[in-house]
Parts: structure tokens; C-alpha cells; sequence
């Protein structure tokens, strides 16, 4: 497989034949490439147990919005990845899922000055066909830069 990126295809491949644990592991462990999002805004998946997942990142110049600060995007992506990455996180070989419904509150203006953050997600329920999250993005020193919750449709990728 190629080592910069996964295509969709190898990506269902693997998600068919591997847990969503030991699938998020082999990223987080660097034996599969980042997504292609963390590497395009600058975070990365860095560690993955059941039900809980951390992604880090470090807000830059680019991810300013036109007032001057980090758009709220940036905090919103990490969050979504997260949530729903913990919820992957539960997920046996064969199934899937995607985001239903996202909620963030933005609490903290993020700015280059704010350093490293983390994303932290985890999980809430996982059923049959739906799993909820919740999670918050913190900076260094562990201050609340923001929280959310989501809910994800849960299906079978055979």
C-alpha cells in the first residue's frame, strides 16, 4: 500500500477485514499514512484505545480567518474527527460510519500564540446503528477551548 496516502479503495479494504481499534492503531502507530485532512490542516491522530481517541495539532498563520484568529473550522474539524474517530474506535471489522449531526461551542478565541492543542473524543453510545461522542479541544496547559458532541450513523460496509 502506498505510503503517503490510502486510496478509498484499500481504505475499505482494510475497514472490511480490521476492527476500527486495530484500523486507527495502525495510523496512530504510523504503520498506515495520516488522513489526508490532518495532513492538509496540520494535526495528527497520536493516540487510540477503545472508546477514546486524541488527535494534536499546533494552530498556524493559515488557519486564520479574516478577523485575525483561527477559524472556528480548524476547531471543528478536530472535534469532529475525534468524536467520530472514537466511536470508529468500537466499531468491528465490516461496519462504517458517518457523522448524522455535529454540535460545537466555540468558548476561547484559538490563535498561533495558543500553541499545541489536543482533541479529545470520547465515546457515550455505541448501538446497533448509532453512536454518540462527545469531546473537547484543549490547549497545553489543559484550558477548554472548546467542546461538542456528535452523533454517527453506524453501517455495514460488505
Amino acid at each position: 500500500m502506498s505510503t503517503d496516502h490510502l486510496s478509498s479503495q484499500e481504505v475499505m479494504e482494510l475497514l472490511r477485514s480490521t476492527s476500527g481499534l486495530a484500523f486507527l492503531r495502525s495510523i496512530a502507530e504510523g504503520q498506515h499514512p495520516q488522513p489526508q485532512i490532518a495532513r492538509l490542516l496540520g494535526f495528527q491522530l497520536v493516540e487510540v484505545e477503545a472508546g477514546r481517541v486524541v488527535f494534536a495539532g499546533t494552530p498556524q498563520r493559515q488557519h486564520y480567518n479574516p478577523i485575525g484568529t483561527v477559524h472556528g473550522g480548524y476547531a471543528c474539524t478536530l472535534l469532529d474527527s475525534c468524536m467520530a474517530c472514537s466511536v470508529q474506535s468500537m466499531l468491528e471489522a465490516g461496519q462504517g460510519y458517518t457523522t448524522l449531526e455535529l454540535k460545537v461551542n466555540l468558548v476561547r478565541p484559538i490563535t498561533e500564540a495558543t500553541g499545541p492543542v489536543q482533541a479529545i473524543g470520547q465515546v457515550i453510545h455505541v448501538g446497533r446503528r448509532t453512536g454518540t461522542a462527545e469531546g473537547k479541544l484543549v490547549d497545553a496547559a489543559g484550558k477548554l477551548l472548546a467542546h461538542g458532541t456528535t452523533t454517527c450513523m453506524i453501517m455495514d460496509l460488505s
